[in-house]
């Protein structure tokens, strides 16, 4: 009989379907329309994309990290190109 799961001590981010093509995109939060609009045009970004999402940082964070990804999307050479660095970029602005 396999061991009981434990409960991860992770705090889960809110479920939400801005990754889904087809979802209703007035039903869903500033943060998550972003989110949703870059997953749309490149579908390839979601795994990045889902990095920011997930990350456990404030909305605040999340919003300018987003922000700055999807900028650097366009800008060849923009460190903010990598979930990582946008999201310590924009944890490093809040401070």
């Amino acid at each position: 009989m396999p061991a009981p799961k434990k409960p991860s001590s992770r705090k889960q981010p809110a479920v939400s379907q801005w990754w889904n093509a087809t979802v209703d995109v007035d039903t869903l939060s500033e943060q998550q329309q972003l989110a949703h609009q870059i997953v749309v045009r490149r579908r390839d970004l979601t795994p990045s994309v889902e990095r920011i999402m997930n990350s456990e940082i404030d909305e605040g964070v999340r919003s300018k990290a987003l922000s700055a990804f999807s900028v650097a999307i366009d800008t060849p050479g923009d460190p903010n190109r990598d979930p990582r660095v946008a999201i310590t970029n924009a944890s490093k602005s809040r401070s």
